[in-house]
């Protein structure tokens, strides 16, 4: 088993384009647990550089001439596995290229920087950065294992106010509500894909950029027998749907009459995060209280903890993944830790209780 390394975790950058390899490492080289060990702009130099630089995370394009990413990350986790970030241009087929290397080993996606916007940049940076570090400690799952400047942090209360006791007023169903983040998309996947289409309406926030939910969605969809798809502002949360937030838009529910809708909001960064998994479960806490489910699965930070702890003092039933089975046992253990949930189970748990609560 790989050591856990410790700060500055060291990485190399591999990309094609001269400009986003300098520009990658002004961002890892800002922040003071980042050690920029090499950059290669090919994947074939990079298989050279590896016995030197000796990195604790790769920081990898997905498309690239000679040896693209997907081919590189294959040869990688066959032979000498260690965590990998793939940074993707916000093109179809690089997300989808993208979502492909989640299978292959990959612990986490990025959006590629886009050069000029000086605002943009500077939010994209912060992001980048807590997603390298992540990695960098994350327990690397092969496909083999797989089998079965920092900003100002806000809290929800920047998105939606809490509410002390939860309104009278409720839909007429329960709701299950997830948040996950680094590890979560192999996580999503494997709770999702064994649930019944009778399931109740179930809403997710999974930390990952905008350029690739919608293909998260459509990929989740084609394996489950329940309707997955990303969420519309003003979709109806349903039995056997689940809604998945788009990137770089905080969720909430509504009540509509007696039946839940989703709200976006592209309000200031939660926890560091938009969408914010503690903006989630918030509103159900307020609006579904006892009748919703509250689950928590692998991620860095905190997100989420804060939230699960309303949702748990509603009166929802509160879940959340054990240290084994995460990649990164960060935001459960917070929870956890605030005395936020009632039950710790491995994924496989955490399927069989969902399925009881239809």
């Amino acid at each position: 088993m790989r050591e856990k390394p410790s700060p500055p975790y060291k990485v190399l950058i591999v990309d094609d384009s001269a400009v986003v390899r300098q520009t990658l490492k002004q961002i890892y080289s800002s922040d003071p647990e980042l050690e920029v060990v090499g950059t290669a702009p090919d994947a074939l130099i990079a298989l050279r550089m590896l016995g030197e630089s000796k990195p604790d995370v790769i920081s990898l394009d997905v498309q690239m001439p000679r040896m693209d990413g997907l081919t590189f990350l294959e040869r990688l986790m066959k032979s000498n596995p260690m965590p990998v970030v793939m940074v993707s241009a916000l093109t179809t087929q690089g997300s989808k290229e993208a979502l492909r290397s989640l299978e292959l080993g990959a612990v986490d996606i990025v959006e590629k920087p886009r050069l000029g916007v000086r605002e943009a940049l500077e939010e994209i940076s912060i992001q980048i950065c807590d997603k390298i570090k992540a990695a960098a400690q994350a327990r690397v799952i092969t496909p083999h294992q797989r089998f079965m400047t920092p900003a100002k942090k806000f809290s929800a209360d920047a998105i939606l106010a809490a509410i002390n006791a939860p309104t009278g007023i409720k839909g007429q169903d329960s709701i299950i509500a997830i948040g996950s983040s680094t590890g979560g998309t192999v996580a999503l996947r494997e709770v999702l894909s064994p649930l019944p289409a009778d399931m109740p309406g179930i809403v997710i926030v999974q930390h990952m950029p905008k350029a690739f939910t919608a293909s998260f969605a459509e990929s989740l969809n084609n394996e489950c027998h329940l309707n997955v798809c990303e969420a519309k502002e003003g979709e109806k949360v349903e039995r056997g749907k689940v809604l998945i937030s788009p990137g770089d838009q905080h969720m909430m529910l509504k009540l509509v009459g007696k039946d839940y809708t989703v709200t976006l909001n592209s309000g200031e960064l939660v926890n560091r995060h938009r969408p914010s998994v503690d903006v989630l479960f918030r509103s159900v806490a307020n609006l579904v209280g006892e009748k919703s489910t509250g689950v928590i699965l692998t991620g860095m930070g905190d997100d989420g903890a804060a939230g699960m702890l309303e949702m748990h003092n509603a009166g929802s039933l509160t879940l959340a993944q054990d240290e084994e089975s995460c990649v990164v046992y960060g935001m459960p253990r917070k929870a956890v830790e605030f005395g936020a949930v009632d039950e710790v189970k491995n994924l496989e748990g955490i399927v069989k209780r969902l399925i009881q609560l239809r």
